[in-house]
């Protein structure tokens, strides 16, 4: 019997729970806040700098400059790019350096598909929290999906309820043929305006582990 009421109890909590949550309003809540946010984002112009180890080894870093374009798009530009790898002469130099530019070329696109993660959409956001189940814990909403970019995906955001702005966001997707994970932790400036501070990165098909930093953060000369 007490097991019963328990359970009850259990079901009704949860029940309430969801309740409070109107997943439509919280959803366009989220989207206004993270607009106007971004929005004043765009004044900022940055720099990550990446680090690309393999098997726990440091392989290369990549460092690139950030900002938004005149359509609200987010823009990379390469700074400066290193390897650890010694150089060999000839022929074998010649595939190294292929090498190279591929593995250059695929942390590159593992940065980008953050990226997309990074900064969704209105659409995009609107979509996912339509299909998501959302959980409030601590002053923060937990919010999970999946199909949410690219079919078979997995993303879960935290949220703080007061701002409505990303606390964490983590996600499980594919590159190419390639399964990553990726964590994207942010932060807020005193004027508070939240910022992306570090994405990792793992893609255990390759035992590689990429680390960006975002640093740096300088407004833009009017």
């Amino acid at each position: 019997m007490k097991r019963i009421l328990i359970s009850i109890m259990l079901m009704t909590s949860w029940s309430f729970l969801y309740a409070q949550i109107d997943m439509e309003q919280f959803a366009l809540d989220v989207s206004k806040a993270d607009a106007a946010n971004t929005e004043k984002l765009e004044a900022f112009i940055w720099k990550r700098h990446s680090t690309a180890t393999v098997k726990g080894e440091e392989k290369a870093t990549v460092i690139n400059e950030l900002s938004f374009n005149e359509k609200g798009e987010i823009q990379v530009t390469n700074i400066d790019a290193e390897t650890t790898s010694r150089q060999k002469r000839g022929v074998r130099g010649r595939i190294q350096q292929n090498a190279m530019e591929d593995n250059m070329e695929y942390v590159g696109n593992a940065l980008q598909l953050a990226l997309a993660y990074t900064y969704m959409s209105k659409g995009q956001l609107l979509d996912f929290f339509e299909k998501a189940k959302a959980t409030e814990k601590d002053g923060t909403i937990e919010v999970s999906g999946e199909n949410v970019l690219k079919q078979g995906d997995q993303v879960t955001v935290v949220i703080d309820t007061e701002t409505k702005l990303f606390v964490n966001k983590k996600f499980s997707s594919m590159l190419d043929e390639d399964p990553i994970d990726g964590e994207i932790k942010y932060d807020k400036f005193s004027s508070g305006i939240v910022h992306g501070t570090e994405t990792i990165l793992n893609l255990p098909g390759k035992d590689a582990v990429i680390n960006a930093k975002n640093q740096d953060y300088t407004q833009r000369v009017q």
